[in-house]
């Protein structure tokens, strides 16, 4: 089966990949060929996909593509590939969630997320690697290979959505969907150079159930804000399988990103909890934010909030959801597993129920502070990033202290997985790069529920300040 030449050099983004597919300036199956070229040319190296469906994304390109012809239409995304993480549940596709005891699990249901993605006509062309279990914020990986960095393949690509934002970075998908617990479309999204949203709880419906069902959230990641606008306005809305689910969405995202941006009070935290933050970073976000504050909409403060870190509530709900029901399940499969991701388990042992609830009770009163500072402005900008990129199959950087808690990572990860706690909508976007060439993530949180507020806001940063146009080196 061969495809016919008629795409551009250049992969497309999802709006214009419908577009070209919807007007006939490009056919699905020769999409679907150059996805397959660029994985097969770039994943030896990044470490993008675990398995690709060579044959049956090809042959579902040529089905739409008949279909097209015929006048048919499977909807806004037909015949466009996505990656989509290996802790997705896909009906009879193996989901190894990333672990050597899962090798063989085939699910018989698809997660919602998959079965919107496929409603909207679109087409599976593999599966992305993660972290075991999604359990760690590095690319670090025995099942697919340590998740490396486009911008420089050296380094981390970041997780525990790794697979997902190296394939968009990299130009092998046009987008790819993506699971945040912590910081996990946001850690990978801002090493890596893209756009990911970690929406409010709830916005998209999550399933099989978590372990920690509190935290964890389903979305897309893209190289645009309109492209993740347009996708959250496909994929958003209750399912009967998540008693945690929103109402369906009142208005269009993707609208809102076409609308002037109306005033809005902005407040800047150079850190949080009073972290350090590394002065390239810190340098290329006080730039963005001085750009940001000369647009006539935005009234800008400047202030390191003074929050106490929640460190030790999100180390127990992790460690605690994660380890007490993975650690039921796996206990005859120790020496198989990630040694970090057993030593999280071995230290959830000994929580208590007791320990347990407190933590819950903290988690509501971090929230409340969140939902105070949202009384006097609109939305939060701080660095997504403490730390830049460091050493492909590492978990933490190489300057972290040794410690004794089960998720180390979330040291070096301080400022995403505060918003899994409160549930408020936290997006990363580019702001810049560093003098060695690597991306810098800018994170803007909104209240809850308000993910319009804050997609409309990135798509002004986007229009202010474009990156879509700028390419790994690698695959230019």
């Amino acid at each position: 089966m061969t495809a016919h030449l008629d795409y551009s050099p250049e992969m497309p983004d999802v709006l214009n990949a419908a577009r070209q597919i919807r007007e006939g300036e490009r056919t699905s199956e020769a999409l679907i060929e150059q996805c397959l070229q660029q994985i097969k040319s770039h994943n030896p190296t990044l470490n993008a996909f675990g398995d690709v469906y060579y044959q049956q994304a090809l042959e579902q390109a040529v089905l739409c593509d008949r279909e097209h012809r015929q006048g048919k239409h499977r909807g806004p995304l037909h015949g466009v590939p996505f990656g989509v993480k290996d802790l997705f549940s896909t009906a009879g596709l193996r989901t190894t969630r990333g672990s050597l005891t899962s090798l063989n699990n085939v699910p018989d249901d698809d997660a919602p997320i998959i079965s919107r993605l496929k409603s909207a006509g679109a087409i599976i062309i593999g599966k992305t690697a993660t972290t075991e279990f999604g359990w760690t914020g590095s690319g670090y990986s025995r099942v697919f290979g340590h998740g490396r960095n486009p911008w420089d393949p050296e380094l981390t690509s970041g997780g525990s959505s790794s697979g997902s934002a190296i394939s968009v970075a990299a130009r092998m998908v046009p987008a790819a969907l993506g699971s945040d617990g912590g910081g996990s479309v946001r850690i990978p999204g801002a090493f890596c150079g893209i756009f990911a949203l970690k929406a409010s709880l709830g916005r998209i419906p999550t399933w099989p159930w978590s372990a920690t069902e509190m935290l964890s959230h389903a979305g897309p990641m893209t190289r645009t804000v309109r492209d993740s606008a347009f996708l959250y306005d496909l994929l958003s809305g209750p399912d009967v399988r998540d008693h945690q689910a929103l109402p369906a969405k009142t208005e269009s995202w993707l609208e809102r990103c076409a609308q002037p941006l109306p005033p809005v009070r902005v407040h800047y935290s150079p850190t949080l909890f009073d972290t350090p933050v590394d002065e390239r970073i810190a340098a290329c976000v006080g730039k963005a934010v001085e750009r940001i504050s000369c647009l006539p909409s935005v009234a800008l403060s400047v202030q390191p909030l003074t929050w106490p870190s929640p460190f030790e509530t999100f180390d127990t709900l992790w460690s605690g959801g994660r380890g007490v029901v993975y650690g039921a399940t796996l206990h005859q499969s120790m020496d198989r597993l990630d040694p970090g991701f057993a030593a999280l388990i071995e230290r959830a042992q000994h929580l208590t129920l007791s320990d347990y609830l407190r933590a819950q009770k903290q988690r509501a009163e971090f929230a409340c502070e969140v939902h105070a500072l949202f009384e006097n402005v609109d939305l939060l900008i701080t660095p997504t990033l403490p730390v830049l990129p460091f050493p492909a199959g590492q978990h933490v950087p190489d300057n972290q202290p040794a410690g004794n808690s089960g998720v180390e990572w979330a040291r070096w990860t301080p400022f995403t997985w505060p918003f899994n706690i409160s549930g408020h909508p936290a997006a990363t976007i580019p702001c810049g790069f560093t003098p060695e060439g690597l991306p810098v993530g800018l994170q803007v949180i909104g209240r809850r529920y308000a993910e319009g507020d804050v997609l409309q806001f990135c798509a002004a940063i986007e229009t202010l300040m474009p990156w879509d146009h700028l390419r790994p080196e690698i695959i230019s």
